[in-house]
């Protein structure tokens, strides 16, 4: 499975972006997808995780009422809706993919991160 992220960019604190995940390869639909981020200076951090049928999400304490996870399978695409983004966002997003539902970062296939900047 290849990843391919997007959509990051600078905005305001406050604002909203999109991010997109297409893959590519193997049958996506059979696979969980997450999405990380990390901070310079910190660890990857888990943000959200979508199970392979689309049924079953999960966030982090941090993101959760902000973020939404969701994909369409038919487009092969996984995506990340972020409001009420705040300074603290800031981070390189990654995007990765697991046959199995999970939010620790043990996923097997990870793409290239794409930038979200928050600025006050």
């Amino acid at each position: 499975v290849q990843l391919q992220a997007s959509g990051g960019g600078l905005v305001q604190a406050g604002g909203s972006l999109r991010l997109s995940c297409a893959a590519s390869g193997r049958s996506f639909s059979s696979y969980s997808m997450g999405w990380f981020r990390q901070a310079p200076g910190k660890d990857r951090e888990f943000v959200a995780a979508i199970k392979w049928s689309g049924g079953s999400t999960a966030y982090a304490a941090s993101v959760k009422g902000r973020f939404t996870i969701s994909r369409d399978n038919a487009e092969n695409t996984v995506y990340l809706q972020m409001n009420s983004l705040k300074p603290e966002d800031t981070a390189v997003y990654y995007c990765a993919a697991d046959p199995r539902y999970k939010s620790e970062s043990s996923y097997e296939y990870w793409g290239r991160g794409t930038q979200v900047t928050v600025s006050n």
